[in-house]
């Protein structure tokens, strides 16, 4: 019981990796592409064979390469996300504040009710 669900948790991790390595292998680098391929690699040759500690191993190592890529596409949003304020002219509602009224609306007849 305890190999088949060992087994597949790496299943699964292989799959998830490969999908978020494929939707963001622009933001990665190749040295972390390579890195998280042979890990994935490694994962599947220890799920042909029989012996689930080398599974439980390969599948830490692809835990912790696999990291690389969620580091690495912050790091590309980040990046992106400071590039698009610089460019930004300032906000227009510091512009615009003397048009704004603070206000507060009373319903007379509710008052007059209680």
């Amino acid at each position: 019981r305890e190999e088949a669900e060992v087994r597949n948790q790496a299943e699964n991790l292989v799959y998830s990796t490969e999908k978020v390595l494929a939707d963001n292998g622009d933001k990665v680098s190749e040295d972390v592409k390579t890195e998280v391929n042979e890990a994935i690699a490694a994962v599947k040759t220890a799920l042909e064979g029989e012996d689930i500690e080398a599974v439980k191993t390969s599948v830490a190592t692809l835990n912790t390469v696999s990291q690389k890529i969620g580091e690495a596409v912050y790091a590309a949003d980040a990046a992106a996300g400071e590039a698009g304020t610089d460019e930004a002219p300032s906000s227009p509602e510091a512009e615009d504040d003397e048009d704004i009224v603070d206000a507060e609306i009373v319903d007379e007849d509710e008052d007059e009710s209680k």
